[in-house]
C-alpha cells in the first residue's frame, strides 16, 4: 500500500489510517461529524497527497488533450481551472478531473483509485501526438486548507502572491513558508472557499505543521477522507464510483458544464454517444433529504408506490442540514424536486422528499 509525505505525521496524530485507492489515508482523527463542522465553521486541512498528479507538456499538448477531454482544453485561459471528464466511446466515464492551463503545458489532477488505468489510457491515446506525459503523483504531495478562514490563515504563510486575486477554479505561484514557485489554486470538494497547495514531498511536513501553527486560534484542524465524503455530498460534488462511473454518463449526472460540444473543438472520445443521450436522457442525478432513522447508502432502492423509480448513489448525516442526505439516480417522470419517495431499507420503507443539487453552497471570491 502507498503512503503519503504526511503519513507518519497521521500516525503520530492518532488518525484511523485506511486504504483509499491504494494509498494509506486518515479516515478520521476525531468524530467525523465534528471534523465536517470545523470545516463549515472555520476551516480544515486535508492530506491529499494520494490524488493523481499529471504534467502534460509538447508541441501537441491541446490538440491532444481536446481528444481525450470533454471539455474545450484550448479554450481556458492561461492561469485558470476547468471541471473535465475521459470518457469510453460509449460515453461513460473513464474517470473525471481538473484541468490547469499553463502557458505551454497543462496539469491535471484525476482520481487517486484511477491514476494506473488513466495513464495507461491517455499513454494509448498519445500515439501519434508530440506530448510527454509525466505522472508526478509519487513524488509530489499535495494540501488542501477549506473552510471560512482558509484564506485569512493561508495568506500569513504565502509571501509574492495576494491570495484575493486569485479568483474561483483559478491558480497561480508564490513563495509558501519560504518555498519559492509553489503552487496554489482556489480550488477544493467541500463546497468551501479553500485552496490547494501543491508541493514536493520533501516539504510536506513542513508546511502542514506551518499551517495549523497558524490556523490554531482560528480553530484550523486536520480533517480526514470521512468528514470530506459528507462535505462533497452536501455540495452536490460527483465521486467517482458513486455518481459517476463506468455505466453511468456524465449527462444524467448533472455534469454538462464539463463537456463542449462546440464544433469548433473537434471530435473527442464519446463525443458521439453523450450528444445522443443529450437528446433523449432516461434518469436524472438528484438529491433527497429524509427525516427518518436509517441513513441512505449506496445500492439503497427507490419507490412511488410499488413502482422502482430509482437507487441511491451516496449517502450520510448532514451536520450541516441536520438530517441524512442522498444523491440518487430517479428516473425522469419522477425526479421533480419535492417529490415525495420512499427508500428501501431490506423491505422497510423510509420516506424522503427530492431535492436539487446542491444541499449546500457558499458564495466565493
Amino acid at each position: 500500500m502507498k503512503q503519503t509525505a504526511l503519513h507518519a505525521v497521521h500516525a503520530a496524530l492518532g488518525a484511523k489510517l485506511i486504504e483509499f485507492g491504494g494509498w494509506s489515508m486518515p479516515v478520521q482523527y476525531g468524530p467525523i461529524l465534528d471534523e465536517a463542522q470545523c470545516v463549515r465553521s472555520s476551516a480544515g486541512l486535508f492530506d491529499l497527497g494520494h490524488m493523481g498528479r499529471v504534467h502534460v507538456s509538447g508541441p501537441d499538448t491541446l490538440r491532444f488533450l481536446d481528444k481525450v477531454c470533454t471539455n474545450f482544453v484550448a479554450k481556458i485561459p492561461v492561469g485558470a481551472i476547468r471541471y473535465s471528464l475521459f470518457c469510453r466511446a460509449d460515453g461513460n466515464p473513464i474517470d473525471d478531473l481538473l484541468v490547469y492551463r499553463e502557458k505551454d503545458s497543462v496539469y491535471l489532477v484525476i482520481n487517486a483509485g484511477n491514476t494506473a488505468v488513466d495513464l495507461a489510457w491517455l499513454r494509448e491515446q498519445a500515439r501519434g501526438f508530440a506530448v510527454t506525459i509525466d505522472d508526478q503523483t509519487e513524488r509530489t504531495g499535495m494540501l488542501a486548507l477549506q473552510g471560512q478562514r482558509a484564506h485569512e490563515v493561508l495568506q500569513t504563510l504565502v509571501t509574492g502572491l495576494d491570495l484575493a486575486t486569485i479568483g474561483y477554479y483559478k491558480f497561480g505561484f508564490g513563495t509558501v513558508c519560504g518555498l519559492p514557485n509553489t503552487r496554489l489554486s482556489r480550488t477544493g470538494y467541500t463546497g468551501e472557499d479553500g485552496f490547494e497547495i501543491y508541493l514536493d514531498n520533501a516539504d510536506c511536513v513542513r508546511v502542514w505543521n506551518a499551517v495549523l501553527e497558524a490556523g490554531r486560534a482560528a480553530g484550523v484542524r486536520p480533517i480526514g477522507l470521512g468528514a470530506r465524503d459528507i462535505l462533497r455530498l452536501e455540495a452536490g460534488m460527483p465521486l467517482y464510483g458513486h455518481e459517476i462511473d463506468a455505466t453511468h454518463n456524465p449527462i444524467e449526472a448533472g455534469l454538462e458544464f464539463g463537456i463542449s460540444f462546440k464544433d469548433e473543438k473537434g471530435d473527442w472520445i464519446g463525443r458521439s454517444a453523450l450528444a445522443a443521450v443529450k437528446a433523449a436522457p432516461r434518469q436524472r442525478l438528484i438529491g433527497l433529504v429524509t427525516d427518518g432513522p436509517r441513513v441512505p447508502r449506496q445500492g439503497h432502492k427507490l419507490f412511488s408506490g410499488a413502482q422502482e423509480v430509482g437507487y441511491v448513489c451516496s449517502g450520510a448525516p448532514s451536520p450541516t442540514l441536520g438530517v441524512n442526505i442522498a444523491s440518487a439516480y430517479v428516473a425522469l417522470a419522477h425526479a421533480q424536486p419535492g417529490a415525495q419517495l420512499e427508500i428501501d431499507f431490506k423491505g422497510k420503507r423510509q420516506p424522503c422528499q427530492l431535492r436539487d443539487l446542491p444541499f449546500f453552497s457558499r458564495t466565493r471570491k
